[in-house]
């Protein structure tokens, strides 16, 4: 479902006058594998965390430019006179692909990772050679508490000519569940281990007054 967004994505840009767009893109079908897919399953508001897919080129020939897209960082709300109804689950702070170093005037406070496309929620690394991998990395911070489900899928290229598959011949999508607490858990930094601990400092060290 999500590869076919990805494709059809593709003809609303051909249809804006970029219709040479896909020239270059060759057509066929590669074989993927997704090697890895993690997430933490038990997340917290505020926490930082991240998403990690870990794509392997299962073919015989080099993949055009391998490409990863996640709809679910964010989700529609109703909620009467808002500004703009699409709202955050979660902070994208840096997304796949290298950061630019040193940054561009231009560039926000937290990029989004070279990787990023003009293409909605899709990030692409470039050609994967065959028996190669790619590693798509989100750093994320979840800001809406509750049961949420994230949706992936890869894709061969950007414009719908190259098509990615597995190698028994599905899709390569996937989801991944997720439960966010309302409140970050109570940490402190250990001063004996500078080791961040559970708990608060003064819990740790028993009731105040007590003798050691």
């Amino acid at each position: 479902m999500l590869a076919a967004c990805v494709a059809s994505s593709a003809l609303l840009f051909a249809g804006c006058g970029e219709s040479e767009r896909d020239a270059k893109e060759p057509k066929g079908t590669y074989a993927v594998e997704v090697v890895r897919a993690s997430f933490p399953r038990r997340q917290a508001v505020a926490r930082d965390t991240r998403l990690e897919l870990v794509v392997r080129n299962a073919g015989s020939q080099t993949i055009p430019n391998v490409a990863a897209t996640v709809d679910s960082f964010y989700y529609r709300s109703d909620y009467p006179r808002l500004a703009v109804s699409k709202r955050p689950v979660w902070i994208v702070n840096t997304g796949p692909g290298a950061v630019a170093n040193p940054p561009v005037e231009s560039e926000q406070v937290n990029p989004h990772g070279g990787g990023e496309t003009a293409f909605v929620n899709t990030w692409a690394l470039g050609p994967l050679p065959a028996g190669r991998r790619a590693r798509f990395v989100w750093h994320v911070t979840p800001v809406k508490s509750g049961r949420h489900t994230i949706h992936y899928a890869i894709a061969a290229a950007l414009d719908g000519k190259s098509v990615a598959q597995l190698a028994g011949g599905g899709a390569p999508t996937g989801r991944l569940f997720a439960r966010i607490a309302p409140l970050p858990p109570r940490t402190h930094v250990n001063p004996e281990t500078g080791q961040i601990a559970p708990g608060s400092h003064l819990a740790s060290r028993g009731p105040v007054g007590a003798v050691p």
